[in-house]
């Protein structure tokens, strides 16, 4: 039965061709929105997966990282005499004003304040050392490629944040934040333009690397029962980076939008890929009904149809990852956040397949009509 079902694609392609290009466009929908999600909320966490720290230690009950609020600087003593921890850096983080050209008018950003040292955890995997090089001089910001035209600069030249005059010395890939412009600078110029916080040397958190990073979680729970240093509590840095990004997703009413529409795209490929397998098996009833009439009991021929609508989800498949790969890897080339792993294509693998199945589930009622005494009619 099984060489039935694909010796029928095969002959009878044009009949299946319209269930197999449904498949194939919901399959590419979830695929790209699955990406774009991912990306977009994942850019939250943009400060954790771009750096090289392996634990974060901030202000108590922090949902995501960019809600972070300053800690005393004392904590920082605190890591430091934690066996195992190897390095411990302050990051700082707070909302800026930028006034660029006139043209673009004001501009929300987060500022980051980093060790620029060359071998410095915050950022390490996004920035080279050239850039953390650049950062030393004084006033000197870097921002993201793909938005000096929001910002109205160019490289090497002068913009305003918080009424305090920078200059950008470089650019990077790989910066851009959720919800606003991320801005890099020193830590010594990080204290200057945050000119609105009561304490402006305090960090938002403290970052320590470790000597054997799989203790992280370990190393994290020790810390946020260890006293003194003021409120704080440690994360393990992958947990932080998951944290942030499913806080956007699932606590915001812009994650909520995304999966809705996600379900719509499902519950539309369902019907369109159901409704074209019926009239597929439909206008093959007369051929099921010989087959019916030669011996073949309707159990095999459900199995027949299910074999087909296993096939059409797969060939929609495979047609749906090369044309998302060619789109994911352009978007990639306009600096637009999406993400493309293993793990995300067997979900949506999963999920087509699911659907495609449950799509022939539905064209095995037309096998009712499958009985020898058609073949009269």
């Amino acid at each position: 039965m099984v060489a039935l079902a694909r010796r029928t694609l095969r002959y009878e392609w044009r009949r299946f061709l319209p269930a197999t290009v449904a498949v194939a466009f919901a399959s590419f929908l979830l695929l790209l929105q699955a990406s774009l999600v991912l990306g977009i909320f994942g850019s939250a966490s943009v400060y954790v997966t771009g750096s090289s720290a392996d634990v974060w230690v901030g202000y108590p009950g922090t949902q995501s990282v960019d809600q972070g609020r300053p800690v005393d600087p004392d904590v920082a003593t605190l890591i430091d005499m934690e066996p195992g921890v190897a390095r411990v850096e302050p990051f700082i983080w707070f909302d800026g004003d930028w006034r660029g050209t006139a043209a673009t008018g004001p501009v929300s950003v987060f500022v980051s304040g980093i060790d620029t040292r060359a071998d410095g955890l915050m950022f390490s995997k996004v920035l080279s050392p050239e850039l953390r090089l650049a950062l030393q001089m004084p006033d000197a910001v870097i921002v993201d490629r793909s938005e000096l035209e929001k910002l109205g600069v160019a490289v090497g030249s002068s913009a305003r944040i918080n009424g305090e005059t920078v200059r950008v010395v470089g650019v990077g890939s790989g910066l851009r934040a959720l919800g606003g412009v991320s801005v890099l600078a020193s830590l010594e110029t990080a204290r200057r333009l945050n000119v609105d916080a009561p304490h402006p040397d305090w960090p938002t958190y403290v970052v320590a690397q470790l000597r054997d990073p799989a203790r992280a979680d370990a190393v994290a729970e020790q810390l946020s029962r260890q006293p003194g240093g003021g409120p704080h509590q440690a994360w393990a840095s992958d947990a932080f980076a998951r944290q942030s990004t499913m806080f956007w997703l699932f606590d915001t009413g812009a994650g909520a939008g995304v999966l809705f529409l996600a379900g719509v795209v499902c519950l539309v490929g369902a019907a369109i890929t159901s409704q074209t397998l019926v009239g597929a098996v439909f206008g093959s009833i007369r051929e099921y009904a010989t087959l019916n009439a030669l011996g073949v009991g309707l159990g095999s021929l459900r199995w027949v149809v299910l074999e087909q609508a296993f096939w059409v989800g797969a060939v929609g498949l495979v047609a749906a990852s090369i044309s998302g790969l060619l789109v994911i890897s352009l978007a990639r080339l306009k600096d637009i956040p999406v993400v493309f792993n293993a793990g995300l294509w067997l979900a949506c693998m999963g999920v087509v397949m699911a659907l495609a199945v449950f799509s022939g589930l539905i064209a095995l009622r037309s096998l009712r009509r499958a009985d020898p005494a058609e073949l009269l009619r």
